[in-house]
């Protein structure tokens, strides 16, 4: 027996919409707690090939919401040791595996090669460099956030608006899985909704889960809306190293404990900058680092408000691994 067939006997499916997952190609960006099940629900429903973006290597502390690693495997890479457990899952299923930060350098060649891009990297930067770079591509995002006991899932771009659309700003909380916590099955049951929204756009379901927000609470409620007609909102965008111009006025949030090298040679390491500061010249960009973006973000809107030029935001997470 096929084995699709138990999804190739929906109306919605069939062996044509079966051989539109087989010919699918989608990017994954992270392969931790909400990839896991994203990685396992793709490859079971034979999605043709899937690249797997991911540098980090697998924890004791990631068990608990990653099932699919085991404690002989702490050390490996989560991206190689995912195509090794998708390929026993489904060998007719391409896995390839980058080891390596999704930055604002290699997103748009990532994306461009993909039909559809899934953000499980639960990452301030990644979630906007991605948006950023579907929006520019046309290209459909599914895009997740877990902390706690909640979350919440969206599809963006695509020909719906963008992730900015919907969080003009990123959150105020600042909270990361490491520092407020998760519960494994909240983050695995949004996996599951993005794989779910995922595969209805690889088939063109109807209504679109393109310009769909998905919220799931502390008490397990359910609660969307969609955001069809979201204007796009402005703000500073993420650029990579390269992008750096001679001129620019580089900030480096980091204190010398964090970061003992600042972003550049001549970055002013400036933890409290924002709202007070040198200024660019005129005609100049400031460029804001820190680690995950965050900071940056936040110094950002500081700034706007006595300067109008020009600014970037540079996050330098793994760079101090």
């Amino acid at each position: 027996m096929n084995r699709y067939a138990r999804q190739m006997i929906l109306p919605e499916i069939g062996a044509t919409g079966q051989a539109r997952l087989t010919d699918a190609h989608v990017l994954v960006v992270g392969a931790g707690a909400l990839g896991v099940p994203v990685l396992q629900y793709l490859t079971g429903a034979g999605v043709g090939r899937i690249t797997l973006v991911d540098p980090d290597v697998i924890e004791v502390t990631n068990l608990h919401r990653q099932p699919l690693y085991a404690e002989n495997q702490q050390g490996q890479h989560k991206a190689v040791a995912a195509r090794i457990a998708m390929q026993r899952l489904n060998s007719q299923v391409t896995v390839t595996p980058v080891l390596d930060w999704l930055t604002p350098a290699n997103a748009p060649e990532l994306v461009a090669n993909a039909d559809l891009v899934l953000d499980c990297a639960d990452s301030y930067a990644a979630s906007y460099t991605l948006s950023d770079a579907c929006l520019a591509a046309g290209k459909p995002l599914i895009s997740a956030s877990a902390l706690g006991l909640e979350g919440y899932v969206g599809g963006y771009c695509g020909g719906a608006p963008s992730l900015r659309a919907v969080f003009p700003d990123p959150t105020e909380g600042g909270a990361t899985c490491a520092t407020a916590g998760v519960l494994g099955p909240v983050v695995g049951m949004l996996g599951a909704m993005q794989a779910r929204m995922a595969l209805g756009v690889l088939l063109g379901l109807e209504p679109s889960p393109l310009g769909l927000f998905i919220r799931m609470d502390a008490a397990m409620r359910i609660s969307q809306f969609r955001f069809d007609k979201a204007p796009e909102a402005p703000g500073p965008r993420f650029i990579a190293r390269g992008d750096l111009r001679g001129g620019d006025l580089v900030i480096d949030l980091r204190d010398a404990a964090e970061a003992p090298v600042t972003a550049t040679p001549d970055a002013l390491r400036l933890p409290g900058y924002g709202a007070t500061g040198p200024l660019p010249e005129p005609g100049g960009r400031a460029v804001i680092a820190c680690r995950s973006g965050l900071r940056a973000w936040r110094a950002a809107n500081h700034l706007s408000e006595r300067w109008p030029g020009e600014i970037a935001l540079l996050a330098l997470q793994g760079e101090d691994r």
